[in-house]
């Protein structure tokens, strides 16, 4: 206790000294937490957006379907069990011609009816066009169409025979998933079974339960397995982000150490005093190494002072992307809502404190091998 009360009061007269090292700390710990926050937030995000727009709680593909193959298309289909809950989606390669420019895409029959995923297709149902379609914001600003337009749409049947008919699109959906939007263009399952002779049949079958039942000849793809993809793309952000703030850390902690190998050297004096009075050579190293500790103490408290309502706000009111992030193919929504777990907060405030300590710790061991007689003569050692 005494160690702890001493600590306080040398920090203390130290002044301006202790408050410089504080507030750099307490930068590098809201900046640790705002980085990690705001992925995580874009974890979260993400999952649940493709869960919601594209892979459900998991999917059955077809024996021999591979969506990055569109020449197993054709051999990847399959009759799905009318018991099975989820939604069947038929594949097929097409192209459109907006313009007079030939576009290729994956054109995708899924029911009208259907409410598992978050696309519109009721809106499908209640068109009353001959052929009507959905398209997402970033295929119609491609192809530069909009509710109403009437484009050729080509596809080959299941013999392989070329067949075109007019589409109109009926609406434009706005999916922060950009897998289910660009290159693509919906239809009603039932209108493509039946134009391209596929009665009944698809590629694959987005389950609405985790624990769905086998469907013979179809592999399950569980809901982990389909976001791999997007927990690499953190795993690496998160990867490049921790070399920028731990630069940042290091700086500080230099900053630190700096601090306590000046006070060991100017302080030679007060240190011999303490150990003339009793205090063993640990005794002292606990001192100085308690000191470096509360620069850290303080410097989450200051960063939890003005961090925590700036955190909270970025958290509340989201932080807007740039319109390029559009462009980058994951699932990114306007705004990314950072998450502050509990875990996270514990796990910055033990990174922050223990590197502290043992920054101060390193410059206190010198103290161990002083002699009180010549630091006591002012004798500089």
């Amino acid at each position: 206790m005494i160690a702890w009360t001493l600590a306080y009061r040398n920090l203390k007269g130290a002044g301006l000294r202790t408050w410089l090292n504080g507030s750099i700390l307490s930068l590098v710990f809201v900046l640790i937490l705002f980085i990690n926050g705001m992925l995580d937030g874009w974890n979260q995000s993400a999952r649940q957006d493709t869960a919601d727009w594209e892979i459900g709680e998991g999917q059955f593909w077809a024996q021999d379907f591979d969506p990055l193959d569109p020449f197993s298309y054709q051999e990847g289909l399959k009759k799905w069990p009318q018991e099975a809950e989820g939604v069947p989606i038929l594949w097929r390669q097409g192209s459109i011609y907006p313009d007079g420019r030939m576009y290729p895409l994956i054109i995708k029959g899924i029911p009208a009816q259907q409410k598992l995923l978050a696309l519109p297709t009721a809106l499908l149902a209640q068109s009353k066009a001959d052929f009507p379609a959905l398209i997402g914001r970033r295929m119609a600003k491609n192809c530069q169409l909009k509710v109403g337009d009437r484009i050729l749409l080509r596809w080959r049947d299941q013999k392989g025979s070329f067949d075109a008919q007019e589409v109109e699109i009926v609406a434009i959906f706005d999916s922060p998933v950009a897998a289910v939007d660009q290159g693509q263009i919906w239809v009603d399952l039932a209108n493509l079974q039946a134009k391209t002779g596929l009665q009944e049949q698809a590629n694959l079958f987005v389950a609405a339960k985790a624990n769905q039942q086998p469907i013979a000849g179809a592999l399950w793809q569980d809901k982990e397995k389909l976001l791999a993809p997007i927990n690499k793309i953190i795993a690496s952000k998160k990867g490049s982000s921790q070399f920028s703030y731990y630069i940042l850390l290091g700086i500080a902690l230099l900053a630190l150490f700096d601090t306590q190998v000046l006070s060991i050297f100017k302080r030679q004096k007060e240190i011999g005093t303490y150990i003339s009075l009793g205090m063993t050579p640990a005794q002292v190293q606990l001192l100085f190494t308690l000191e470096g500790g509360l620069y850290a103490i303080l410097g989450i408290l200051l960063g939890g002072l003005y961090g925590g309502p700036l955190l909270y706000y970025f958290a509340q009111n989201g932080i807007p992307m740039p319109a390029m992030a559009d462009e980058m193919g994951v699932s990114m929504g306007k705004a990314i809502y950072p998450v502050y777990s509990l875990g996270l907060l514990l796990q910055t405030v033990l990174i922050i404190l223990g590197s502290s300590f043992l920054v101060s710790y390193w410059p206190a061991r010198k103290i161990a091998g002083m002699s009180p007689v010549a630091a006591l003569k002012g004798k500089l050692q």
